[in-house]
């Protein structure tokens, strides 16, 4: 950043301050992974008890992100908290009318990755080629391409085709999750990009040998209770490696 950051902590409560150290260690586990596209990419999460979210700072690095560089706006995108940043409004597109219409949605994770971008650029989207494609095709959505996320009319269409689910391909476009909490939404994100990055991989061979259509029919045993479990415990070992590698993201 090119300028001091002016911290946040003490002006607000203790659940969004709990949610802002979250959504920036998000931020930087997002980095760690090499998920992050230069400064154009974007992950936000739902205040506690309002109807306002919290953004990455418009030309921040995903590594440099902190609780108190986030910018709290509405959902027509105006900053209701004085912030020296300004948002991307592509990002504000497409979080606002998600946060707007799925209440249970508490924190959404897009990405431009390369294998994320390639298979959304297939005729046939995901394909079940492994246990990382099994799990993300039993709640994956798509939406078409229509061109920079820019455009108020396509909201509806956008939350129309996400409906229930919490994975998305994004056509031409790039990956999204959705989920209660940041290590939800971090785990759903690491299963389709790892499914994504299995696919692209195993399209150099000769032959594909995808899961059988009986298998697939089998009702997952992971229930969503059992899900959030293990999102926890994902979500706190990586909050550990951060603190390892690159600390700071909860000031």
């Amino acid at each position: 950043m090119d300028f001091v950051v002016p911290l946040v902590k003490e002006q607000v409560s203790e659940a969004e301050w709990a949610t802002r150290c979250d959504l920036a260690a998000l931020y930087r586990i997002a980095a760690l992974f090499n998920w992050e596209d230069l400064v154009f990419m974007h992950a936000t999460a739902k205040v506690p008890g309002a109807q306002h979210f919290l953004i990455n700072p418009y030309g921040s690095l995903f590594d440099e992100v902190t609780a108190s560089s986030l910018v709290k706006v509405d959902l027509q995108g105006n900053k209701v908290m004085p912030s020296p940043f300004e948002i991307n409004p592509a990002g504000y597109t497409i979080h606002s009318c998600i946060h707007a219409e799925r209440p249970d949605v508490k924190y959404i994770l897009h990405t431009h990755s390369i294998n994320g971008t390639a298979v959304s650029a297939q005729k046939d989207g995901l394909l079940p080629l492994s246990q990382f494609a099994f799990h993300a095709l039993k709640s994956l959505s798509y939406h078409d391409y229509e061109g920079l996320a820019l455009y108020e009319d396509e909201k509806p269409r956008l939350v129309r085709d996400l409906g229930n689910s919490e994975y998305m391909i994004l056509r031409n476009h790039g990956l999204l999750t959705v989920g209660e909490s940041a290590g939800e939404v971090f785990q759903s994100m690491h299963r389709l990009e790892a499914a994504c990055m299995v696919q692209v991989r195993a399209q150099q061979a000769s032959e594909l040998h995808p899961i059988p259509p009986e298998v697939l029919k089998r009702t997952s045993l992971e229930s969503k209770a059992d899900r959030a479990v293990k999102a926890r415990l994902v979500w706190s070992a990586m909050l550990r490696r951060l603190q390892r590698v690159n600390p700071g993201f909860d000031a």
